[in-house]
């Protein structure tokens, strides 16, 4: 879906739009179950700013602007790994070492996503500049890793508030970026025929991406845990992969290998985690 929006919309366009409708929705959505005051950000108005332009700014602009240079399925393999990502943030951050079989997973999907982009073929990586796009999806992924954990640091928010006061704003930041990339020439105004022509797709990336998906994800961490979560995201590569086939493209056998690998060492490593955490 994103990389067919794309045409219509450049990265910024696209990011700016469908979080101006989507912000405004989840404003309404706050206001209506928790009242105005919980609009108040009281004093959490610079961490909440900071958090918000990672996650929301940062990701969606590494992310999107990456999509321009390389291929989706690599993306949501790369993406795939803030799993992985986020076993080692909780290390750094809170000194909870992971198990040896979590380190043997992560080096696992690591080497599955380097199959995928490389297809068995290091030159590959440089082709049609994809070795740029995917660093940019990787930091990307490390934006969004950030912006998990950082959720602990509001206790007394609910997902919904954390959601509403950290995309405002990521929002905002979004749409400075892109005011930014309009004064250089990195960027266009879309015509009123060309948002009429993608509204579906606006439609869409606001309240199936941005509403229900920034909502729900946070909403799952905040009761499963972020390493628990993340698995959740590892459908992305399967959705994708799926897409891709039934719209007619062909993969090679060492691509399907290695998102195999990727997806398998994820899985194999939540379900570890969720055997360790039973057995106490």
């Amino acid at each position: 879906m994103a990389k067919r929006t794309l045409p219509y919309l450049d990265a910024y366009a696209l990011g700016s739009v469908r979080y101006v409708f989507g912000v405004a929705l989840l404003v309404l959505l706050l206001v209506l179950f928790e009242g105005r005051a919980a609009l108040r950000y009281e004093e959490r108005l610079g961490a909440a700013t900071l958090y918000g332009l990672i996650g929301i700014t940062g990701f969606n602009l590494f992310v999107w602007i990456g999509l321009g240079y390389t291929r989706p399925e690599h993306a949501s393999i790369i993406l795939a790994l803030q799993t992985p990502l986020t076993a080692l943030a909780v290390w750094l951050a809170y000194g909870q070492r992971p198990a040896r079989f979590t380190f043997g997973c992560v080096a696992a999907a690591i080497g599955g996503v380097v199959v995928v982009i490389t297809k068995g073929d290091l030159a590959n990586a440089l082709a049609g500049g994809s070795l740029l796009g995917d660093t940019l999806i990787f930091l990307g992924a490390v934006s969004w890793v950030t912006y998990t954990l950082s959720a602990s640091r509001f206790p007394g928010w609910s997902p919904l508030r954390f959601t509403v006061l950290t995309c405002i704003p990521g929002g905002v930041g979004l749409v400075v970026a892109n005011g930014i990339a309009l004064a250089v020439g990195a960027a266009a105004v879309p015509s009123l025929e060309t948002l009429l022509a993608a509204g579906w797709l606006i439609l869409y990336f606001s309240v199936g991406t941005v509403v229900l998906g920034v909502l729900g994800f946070n909403a799952a961490a905040r009761r499963l845990g972020p390493l628990n979560s993340m698995l959740m995201l590892n459908l992305i590569p399967i959705g994708v992969f799926g897409i891709e086939a039934a719209l007619g493209r062909s993969f090679a056998a060492v691509e399907i290998a290695g998102a195999a690998i990727v997806i398998g060492a994820l899985v194999a490593n939540n379900l570890y985690l969720r055997g360790v955490s039973t057995s106490r």
